[in-house]
């Protein structure tokens, strides 16, 4: 489709836009006299979203060496190899899950293909790190629930607006240290810019990416459970709907969701409709709400004039502040790699992951229909 066809090469400009960053040293770790031997080593398999680059990185970062990839599209192989040219490419998927050298497999397929390769992964021994969305249906996330408690491997999916967003790794410690006291409600909303002529046909239909609230307020879900420490949570409402794109029937562009859990409540709205005028991808925000003040996070600009960027805003007793967040450490890549080394659960609990799906799948699932107009 020419939809596709464009998007993958909006995908093979990004990747070698990125190219000068992701070929830093690291990539050269393992070769004499550049770098430390690699800690672990890792392969990828399926690069049909570009966030797969950024989950290179943050292995790459934690001292992992990339050694191989798997991707069906040569032009999508082709940017990722300008991006990370010390990796081999493969030509097949099986290449890289019978190589006993390599320990985790890195994946942006498809979305409803993601669980079906990790389930592949795990029984071949090794772990997973994952794209949001990390699985498209609660039946596929009951059989990735009993892979994964068979064979004790990390399925891990990267909750990139937490996991990778400076602003919301210092929030987090902020309210470690009780900066507003007892964490009450997370509120968090998510949107985002459509780009129709850049999006593959499987961007339009829900039954590849899951639902909306299955796709994007995936990070929602992870940023409700983390900042109340709730390990119990149900869904009280939600609802979906596709309001502006009557052309794809098979689209969700609007969603949001009420969640109730052991040591907070939640609420997400996140939708496809990002206006031009705006300078990035989306407005994103988060609001913690303690008993003792809020935090307001701006994940990728400030309307009121800062620009695009990490923005944090922390309201208390004494008073209100901006809290710069450009130098803070993001830890996930390291973390993951520690596990993946020590079978640890560093990076992310495991259940944590997975409760964080169930939430979401659950809402889509019961989410009622919404018509406006």
């Amino acid at each position: 489709m020419e939809s596709a066809r464009k998007d993958r090469r909006e995908f093979v400009k990004a990747v070698a836009g990125a190219a000068a960053v992701s070929a830093w040293p690291r990539t050269a770790r393992g070769q004499a006299g550049t770098s430390p031997p690699p800690r672990i080593r890792f392969g990828a398999i399926g690069l049909n979203h570009g966030h797969v680059n950024s989950q290179v990185r943050d292995v790459l970062g934690g001292g992992g060496e990339l050694v191989s990839f798997f991707a069906k599209e040569d032009d999508l192989a082709a940017g990722f190899a300008k991006a990370f040219p010390l990796a081999k490419r493969v030509g097949e998927e099986r290449e890289i899950l019978e190589d006993g050298k390599i320990q985790l497999v890195v994946s942006a397929a498809i979305p409803d293909e993601r669980a079906p390769l990790g389930v592949r992964v795990m029984r071949h021994g090794k772990d997973y790190m994952v794209d949001k969305p990390g699985l498209t249906t609660l039946e596929q996330l009951a059989e990735v629930r009993r892979v994964q408690k068979e064979t004790r491997r990390i399925y891990s999916i990267c909750f990139g607006e937490r996991l990778q967003n400076r602003a919301v790794a210092r929030a987090a410690e902020l309210v470690k240290a009780g900066a507003i006291g007892r964490v009450l409600q997370v509120v968090g909303f998510g949107p985002h810019r459509v780009n129709p002529a850049s999006r593959p046909e499987w961007f339009w239909d829900r039954r590849r990416f899951g639902g909306i609230l299955c796709d994007i307020a995936s990070h929602q879900a992870d940023h409700f459970l983390s900042f109340t420490g709730s390990t119990k949570a149900e869904v009280v409402a939600a609802q979906v709907g596709n309001l502006n794109h009557p052309d794809r029937p098979g689209f969700e562009d609007f969603g949001d969701v009420l969640w109730r859990g052991d040591k907070g409540t939640g609420y997400a709205r996140v939708d496809w409709f990002t206006a031009d005028g705006l300078g990035t991808w989306g407005d994103g925000r988060l609001t913690i709400l303690g008993t003792e003040g809020h935090i307001e996070v701006r994940s990728n600009v400030d309307i009121g004039g800062r620009g695009v960027g990490n923005h944090l805003f922390l309201v208390d007793r004494k008073e209100t502040r901006y809290v710069d967040c450009k130098d803070q450490p993001l830890l996930y890549g390291q973390r993951l790699v520690d596990d993946v080394v020590d079978r640890t659960e560093t990076a992310m609990p495991q259940e944590h992951c997975f409760l964080a799906t169930e939430l979401v799948l659950t809402a889509q699932k019961v989410a009622q229909p919404l018509t406006v107009g």
